[in-house]
């Protein structure tokens, strides 16, 4: 049995941002059991999004599993304010300067699962230190910050690197992909272990998102 069954998280930054509601339950409505939450804070990353309230007022809609992406300079400030709010996993980003490890056990002890991401540019090699701490990986195939950018094949490498060791240490995270993820390149990602993918501008454009999700999900390894 695969110890990771493809998951699809769309990110409903891609939706209806006068309706993100609406796009939680469109995620619903697919068959879906993941929601992809950016947290952006005009800092870490040039584009401001929501803030904890919202997510809050979206938990009231939806019990979808809210798996919430901080890309913020100063992420230990906040993982209080979206764990009460809701989030079920927070992930946060190893590039800025802070207490990385403290904030990782934090997000556990507020009884959340946590991750840990890392950018396009940045090596593999700076989350080795936290594989045996963290319940999820995510690697960004664009640069983060805003939607409609195109998948960085230059990444998959990346992403074959981490799920190797993952399997040489026998490590149950997850390995999640966030960034021009369509029916052609999870497949792609999934061939190098990827198995949660955020799929934002693809799913809402998809004519058919339940056939959408269905691609994704049930995509084998190779």
């Amino acid at each position: 049995m695969d110890p990771h069954p493809p998951i699809l998280a769309p990110s409903i930054l891609a939706g209806d941002h006068a309706n993100l509601a609406g796009s939680i339950l469109i995620l619903a409505e697919a068959g879906l059991s993941w929601a992809h939450l950016d947290i952006m804070d005009g800092h870490f990353v040039p584009n401001l999004t929501f803030g904890p309230q919202t997510v809050a007022d979206l938990r009231k809609v939806s019990d979808l599993f809210f798996d919430v992406h901080l890309m913020m300079d100063e992420p230990h400030r906040y993982v209080d304010a979206f764990a009460k709010a809701g989030a079920n996993l927070i992930s946060i980003h190893v590039e800025p300067t802070y207490p990385i490890v403290e904030t990782l056990q934090k997000i556990r002890n507020l009884g959340c699962s946590n991750g840990i991401v890392l950018n396009p540019d940045t090596p593999a090699e700076a989350i080795l230190p936290y594989l045996q701490k963290v319940d999820l990986v995510l690697v960004m195939t664009v640069q983060p910050g805003f939607g409609g950018q195109s998948f960085r094949h230059d990444v998959l490498g990346k992403i074959g690197q981490i799920d190797h060791w993952r399997k040489d240490r026998a490590l149950p995270f997850r390995l999640e992909v966030d960034g021009g993820v369509d029916t052609y390149t999870a497949p792609l990602c999934r061939d190098r272990g990827c198995d949660t993918f955020v799929a934002g501008t693809a799913f809402f454009k998809a004519a058919d998102k339940v056939q959408f999700a269905a691609e994704i999900e049930k995509t084998p390894f190779a």
